[in-house]
């Protein structure tokens, strides 16, 4: 079974991050960059599931500039067998990032796609789903757990009320949740082979493909600073500061 990993280049989770004077976006110059943590944990799955003798194959996949290559190598070096990355310098939003898996997916017919279920700096949760719709498979969104069986796979999926378990038959899509698995330390031998495998380029233009923006960001600012917390000596003091002053009851 060959299975496609799709994977991100964010900011790193642990920098604090910055608004550009401008607002117009974050700031990225000299910043720490990794992997979307969802998605790493997608590529772990991944090669575990290859440990286990259930998968023949690993795809990584990035869709970004020359940089994305260095992410692709923390795949290879975790266990992803090849990696392809569709370059550009565009920003690319979910829709078209699904439209570009769906070409890949064609290409390289897998029987199962693992993403993270968001990126960090985005927040979209949208690319599985949409990816799912646009193949036509079944699709297991959220998952905490995955329990491959020849054509079907069963997922534990995290929802507001508590845990859902679905039978999924393959081909499927399924993007990871953060209490699926612990994504492993890399160690310096895996890291210096992942240097030596060659990453396969494509061009996102030879695919013909319409990623047209559909959402346009007007400006880009920082939270307000919250404002002191008070103590209220009791509820009828409370309820008139909330008239009063905060206005959110009458």
């Amino acid at each position: 079974m060959k299975v496609l990993v799709a994977t991100k280049r964010v900011i790193d989770y642990t920098v604090r991050i910055r608004v550009k004077s401008d607002e117009t976006g974050v700031e990225t110059s000299n910043i720490k960059m990794s992997m979307n943590p969802f998605d790493e944990i997608a590529v772990e799955e991944a090669v575990k599931l290859k440990e286990q003798g259930k998968v023949t194959e690993i795809v990584a996949i990035s869709i970004g500039d020359k940089t994305c290559q260095e992410t692709l190598r923390v795949a290879l070096a975790m266990g992803a067998d090849r990696a392809i990355l569709i370059e550009t310098t565009e920003n690319i939003q979910p829709l078209a990032a699904a439209k570009i898996l769906q070409n890949l997916v064609k290409r390289e017919t897998p029987q199962l796609v693992l993403l993270g279920k968001q990126a960090i700096d985005s927040d979209h949760n949208q690319t599985g789903q949409m990816l799912a719709g646009l193949l036509n498979w079944a699709q297991g969104t959220f998952v905490s757990k995955i329990e491959l069986k020849d054509t079907i796979v069963d997922v534990t999926r995290e929802i507001d009320g508590g845990l859902q378990m679905l039978s999924l038959q393959l081909p499927a899509v399924i993007t990871t949740d953060l209490r699926l698995n612990q994504p492993r330390y890399l160690s310096l031998p895996n890291i210096m082979q992942a240097k030596r495998k060659p990453i396969e380029i494509i061009p996102l233009d030879t695919l013909l493909l319409d990623t047209t923006s559909r959402l346009h960001i007007l400006k880009i600012t920082p939270p307000e600073k919250r404002h002191t917390g008070i103590k209220v000596a009791n509820v009828k003091e409370l309820i008139d500061k909330l008239k009063k002053e905060a206005q959110v009851i009458t």
